[in-house]
């Protein structure tokens, strides 16, 4: 069974997909007037279920397609419940239906203005301008008046579907500019474009609007779509059993290497990352004056001085020489760890036939790229890995992927090498090599702080240790709900947003959660 279900509150579509699902409606019998009008009114349900908004009337900025015909039978509804309303049409509509719309408007006494509206309007604008599929930039004197708009009443617009300027595949904006929405309404499902983080800033709070799309019509779409995740889809997850009666050793032994001169608290970080995994037995390595300094602060974790050189950089074939990996369910390489002048060849052996989890952040990740195989490299392992970039991470790695649409470049690396992928970012995306991919949703900006990927890295791997020895198969969906929990536990973190906050934050949701 897939997690979380691949129904309307959890898929991620593209422009051509959503076409093609209303298609099939109108394939089956339901006419193109049907489903204006229902999207119309869903979306007057909205608005009246938050009628503060229209308190000072409403402008409709109706563009020449369907979604400007969407926005006039909105704009027919609120005048019919009392709303103040006027359109303003700055293009030639284009398509009959919605020529219809906007003559009966005019005819019941909607006020249609005859030039550009006064950016400082103290009426709510609702952008109906082009919706999906748009694929090239607005005209300029459009994307002027929206971003004189947005400086003179910021908050005060609203778009219906995509916010005109924005791809709605990749969520770029149009050189001419874009729309900023306080809200995004969108219908059907969500469009890949409004949850990328480019386009964050210009969608605002994005709000799905149910339209009664059949379930039996998800069947059309790619085998493995993607999925967003939040919060509420925690619960729903078949969380690792361990054995009641485990030993410590039984519940995840997790190895971590991390840290160097330069960069001393990455490593603290990591194994407070681990700690409030929940994990069995942690074992460290770390130059010998980070050590010296930690040991009182993380008694739990056993540490061990070796494999550094005079300047305490952490050298990984002095390293394996002397580890035990039969005795590793999960090792975790990076956080901090500084690049250090050594061949990745001369260990490369030792992780290969490594049957754990590897996770791989940071300057694990550097090493590798600047490494002669680079990624093809991860091919070689024979078990588990997930490696945790963020964007300069994942370029330095994959150079000849375009990472500017993470949930396509995350998809095509995990295809490619063979290993469970996380792009960090506002909405992280994870990918599996089978073709599974999540994207987080509904995150806090306010926790992109310095320190909070380490922490990461080791709470990931330390749930990987503990999937490990659990009943169920560890699997790359555990990747995914370790980094959502991650992201959960910092939002909610009442006490701050700095990274020490948060991991006991973290600790505390995981006991819950294993409880």
């Amino acid at each position: 069974m897939s997690w979380p279900a691949s129904d309307a509150d959890h898929l991620i579509v593209s422009s051509s997909q959503m076409r093609g699902l209303e298609e099939k409606l109108f394939s089956y019998g339901m006419p193109e007037e049907a489903l204006m009008e229902k999207v119309g009114l869903r979306i007057k349900g909205w608005f009246m279920e938050n009628r503060e908004l229209l308190n000072k009337g409403v402008l409709v900025l109706v563009g020449p397609g369907h979604n400007g015909g969407d926005g006039l039978v909105l704009a027919r509804e609120l005048h019919l419940a009392g709303v103040e309303v006027s359109l303003w049409c700055p293009l030639e509509i284009k398509k009959p239906l919605t020529a219809k719309h906007l003559s009966y408007c005019i005819s019941i006494g909607i006020t249609q203005l005859q030039s550009e509206p006064d950016a400082s309007d103290q009426a709510l604008w609702i952008e109906a301008l082009f919706g999906l599929s748009q694929t090239r930039s607005i005209p300029k004197e459009i994307g002027r008046l929206l971003k004189t708009r947005e400086e003179l009443k910021p908050g005060h617009l609203i778009s219906l579907d995509v916010p005109a300027g924005i791809c709605s595949e990749d969520g770029r904006i149009f050189e001419t500019g874009a729309a900023k929405a306080a809200f995004t309404l969108t219908v059907g499902l969500i469009k890949t474009g409004l949850i990328q983080d480019r386009a964050l800033h210009y969608v605002g709070t994005l709000v799905r609007l149910d339209i009664g799309i059949p379930k039996a019509f998800f069947d059309s779409l790619p085998n493995k779509p993607p999925l967003k995740i939040s919060s509420n889809d925690i619960a729903s997850f078949n969380f690792p059993e361990i054995c009641p009666n485990s030993s410590k050793y039984q519940r995840g032994r997790l190895f971590v290497i991390a840290g160097c001169k330069k960069y001393k608290g990455a490593s603290l970080l990591a194994l407070k990352g681990a700690i409030a995994s929940g994990v069995g037995s942690i074992q460290t390595v770390l130059p010998s004056d980070i050590s010296n300094s930690l040991f009182g602060i993380v008694p739990e974790v056993i540490f061990h001085n070796y494999a550094y050189s005079q300047n305490e950089e952490i050298y990984l074939a002095k390293c394996f020489e002397k580890i035990n990996f039969a005795r590793i369910d999960s090792l975790l390489i990076g956080p901090g760890l500084g690049l250090a002048n050594e061949n990745w060849d001369h260990f490369a052996l030792a992780l290969e036939e490594f049957a754990g989890l590897l996770v791989l952040d940071a300057d694990g990740l550097n090493r590798l790229s600047s490494s002669n195989e680079g990624w093809k490299w991860l091919r070689k392992r024979k078990g588990l890995t997930w490696i945790t970039p963020h964007i300069d991470e994942f370029s330095r790695l994959f150079p000849e992927l375009d990472p500017s649409c993470p949930l396509r470049a995350a998809a095509l690396a995990a295809k490619a090498s063979g290993v469970g992928v996380l792009i960090k970012g506002a909405h992280s995306v994870i990918a599996s090599p089978s073709g599974s991919v999540w994207q987080l949703v509904n995150t806090s900006s306010v926790v992109a702080r310095t320190g909070l990927g380490d922490l990461l890295a080791g709470f990931v791997a330390g749930i990987g240790a503990m999937g490990s020895c659990s009943e169920n198969k560890l699997n790359y969906d555990l990747f995914a709900l370790a980094v959502l929990i991650h992201a959960d536990a910092a939002k909610k973190c009442e006490e701050g947003s700095n990274a020490s906050l948060i991991a006991k934050n973290l600790g505390m949701v995981m006991n819950k959660l294993q409880r």
